[in-house]
């Protein structure tokens, strides 16, 4: 794995699976990734932890969401082939806990039945500790049988480090938020508010650091947002559609990935399984629908670019399977290349 974030004692790159245990999944698994092809063959696999649908990768140590209810972290020694759980899973203090990331010596989570963000500082040893914050989303949208309260969906650090950024499907909105790394406090700096019904799921910064696009699931679209990273302020500028003109659907986009040099943005969306692909402009202003190709399965939860950012993974968790493409380096269009079974498959990360 060498410079991509390698375990000490292991050579080879790895990934790391996700899946609910909860429609027959084996939990989280671990996998070798062969350099040359992007094949990925299975080591192990534990089912200590019910539904670990999300993961963080930091060094050594694997954490993954247990999306239940209530809702729980679990942290996992990944040293050898098979994940190794680190003592017992941690509340949330929130339910459905659907998305994870590690900032400022914490764990993140988006709790998406709960409609939260939690806040856990890490041990030394990577374990999470209990809850520092448990900051509430307040609002609804106008979708009645989805947004009839908040609902959060994904929680990242921004890409300069100063803000937590979380995504809310249920009150159509990205709220910007300032943690304090010595006390673990989460506090409300600003919320943007996007298109009534939209129902915004995640949200991938541009590497340039200037704009930040907002995948929505109720609607097939991208929102197009500035980014100010001083201020702290995002602001909408615009929508694209994920899908081609006339897609009859239904359709639910579940995530999107920016390439490393800026010049293409790939979208999975469920229902129509297709993995869309969109060129962005120069400054990342702008991004047009140039084509889409199917997911390789059904139901795509997850999209994953590897290291080298020459491929994708899908995560296609209602046919059971892990796909990957390689990618056109001029077009960005995706080709399918292989994929393994992993049944309720849900996630894939990379060390």
């Amino acid at each position: 794995m060498g410079d991509t974030g390698a375990v000490q004692g292991r050579s080879a790159p790895r990934a790391y699976i996700g899946s609910f245990t909860s429609g027959g999944g084996l939990g989280v698994l671990a996998a070798d990734v062969d350099e040359k092809t992007g094949a990925l063959t299975v080591t192990g696999a534990s089912d200590a932890v019910a539904d670990p649908s999300f993961l963080a990768l930091a060094g050594p140590v694997l954490h993954a969401v247990s999306e239940t209810e209530p809702g729980a972290v679990a942290a996992f020694d990944v040293t050898g082939p098979v994940p190794r759980p680190l003592g017992a899973p941690v509340p949330v203090d929130g339910s459905g806990p659907t998305h994870l990331a590690l900032a400022a010596g914490h764990l993140l989570t988006a709790n998406y039945t709960s409609g939260s963000v939690t806040a856990l500082p890490l041990a030394e040893d990577g374990t999470p500790r209990p809850a520092t914050t448990v900051l509430r989303h307040e609002g609804s949208g106008p979708v009645t049988d989805r947004q009839s309260g908040a609902h959060a969906h994904q929680v990242l650090p921004d890409p300069s480090g100063r803000w937590i950024v979380s995504v809310d499907l249920g009150t159509d909105s990205v709220r910007v938020c300032a943690l304090d790394p010595a006390t673990g406090t989460l506090t409300l700096h600003a919320e943007s508010a996007l298109r009534p019904g939209t129902g915004p799921r995640h949200l991938a910064f541009h590497p340039a650091g200037a704009h930040a696009y907002v995948l929505n699931e109720l609607e097939p679209t991208l929102t197009v947002c500035r980014w100010d990273a001083v201020a702290g302020v995002l602001e909408p500028l615009g929508e694209t559609s994920v899908v081609p003109a006339g897609t009859a659907g239904p359709s639910h986009p579940s995530e999107v990935v920016v390439a490393p040099d800026g010049r293409f943005l790939w979208a999975a969306v469920r229902g129509d399984d297709t993995l869309a692909v969109l060129a962005l402009c120069p400054d990342g202003a702008k991004a047009e629908l140039v084509a889409t190709v199917p997911c390789g399965g059904t139901w795509p939860r997850d999209l994953t670019l590897d290291p080298s950012g020459r491929r994708l993974y899908a995560a296609n968790e209602r046919s059971g399977d892990v796909t990957w493409f390689d990618l056109d380096p001029e077009t960005g269009v995706p080709a399918r290349a292989g994929a393994i079974d992993v049944p309720a498959a849900s996630c894939v990360v990379f060390g």
